[in-house]
């Protein structure tokens, strides 16, 4: 059987969607699975041993009639699809692939989740989206071995905590002040080595440390993370992938963001620590200091 995945981004999302892809895999062990997504993750989830083929959405505008058909082209012929991005979208895509079997939110779908899924974690959604269309549950912790790259020329020391100081640069609320994170990181009497794309190095070089900064790709990440004493961060993509290997972690959260919905993850399904201010700007150093492990 043909099997479709849909699953667009952003970073953490897909990171706390691993376990049902895993599922997925292990339910399907002998079909092949496709996986629809956006072209920043293709390369990603290309390398994992959950697909077999990787296509990518590119949300076509309902009026781009050739993306349209590009688009069907893409969600027909398959014999069961997982809609884990569950979006607006979500019934047009059930439309336009035929309404095959279709585990999801979309109208008349043959495995519509239940109504409550707003109120859970994304964990426990997809964990009862796949429960509800037969899989086994609860998610397992799945095998990120794959999720690995090369540092050796990183030259980084045999001990160290990774901050985390980026966010959407448009939600200042969501990130913890560079100066209070130089606070943290001197506190810490350990190495610090700063992550996040090349337009977060001023916020490393206010901190101080091994800057990173847009010197690493998803795979060299997983691996500064596997190094890693500690990770301390705003609400942003790098912690979910540090929770999701089993990091040791502090994530920070504004008001603008709900933990209890969208919060990292450890592989067994526990939580990190997790801190909370209305404003980021606003919560102290001390608080963060105190839950030190």
């Amino acid at each position: 059987m043909r099997v479709l995945v849909i699953r667009h981004g952003a970073f953490g999302d897909i990171v706390l969607t691993f376990p049902a892809f895993a599922a997925i895999r292990e339910r399907h062990a002998q079909d092949e699975i496709t996986l629809l997504t956006t072209r920043p993750y293709a390369g990603l989830l290309g390398a994992s041993p959950w697909f077999d083929k990787i296509e990518t959405d590119d949300k076509p505008d309902w009026w781009n009639l050739p993306g349209l058909l590009r688009l069907k082209r893409q969600l027909s012929g398959f014999g069961m699809v997982y809609d884990l991005q569950t979006s607006g979208r979500s019934t047009r895509y059930f439309s336009l692939a035929g309404r095959p079997p279709w585990s999801g939110i979309a109208r008349g779908c043959h495995f519509p989740d239940a109504s409550n899924r707003e109120t859970l974690h994304s964990r426990e959604r997809l964990e009862q989206q796949l429960r509800l269309a037969s899989l086994r549950t609860p998610l397992a912790a799945p095998d990120l071995s794959w999720l690995a790259g090369d540092i050796s020329g990183l030259n980084l020391p045999l001990h160290y905590a990774v901050l985390v100081p980026g966010a959407a640069p448009h939600r200042p609320e969501k990130r913890f002040p560079a100066e209070k994170f130089r606070e943290v990181a001197i506190a810490l009497h350990l190495p610090v080595v700063i992550v996040g794309t090349a337009s977060e190095k001023p916020l490393a070089e206010a901190i101080g440390g091994i800057d990173l900064t847009g010197k690493t790709d998803f795979f060299q990440l997983a691996s500064v993370f596997r190094g890693a004493s500690l990770a301390i961060g705003n609400d942003t993509g790098p912690m979910h992938l540090a929770a999701a290997l089993g990091v040791t972690c502090i994530s920070l959260f504004s008001a603008a963001s709900e933990p209890a919905r969208t919060a990292p993850r450890y592989p067994d399904g526990g939580w990190p620590v997790i801190l909370r201010a209305p404003t980021l700007q606003e919560l102290p150093v001390a608080q963060v200091l105190a839950r030190l492990p």
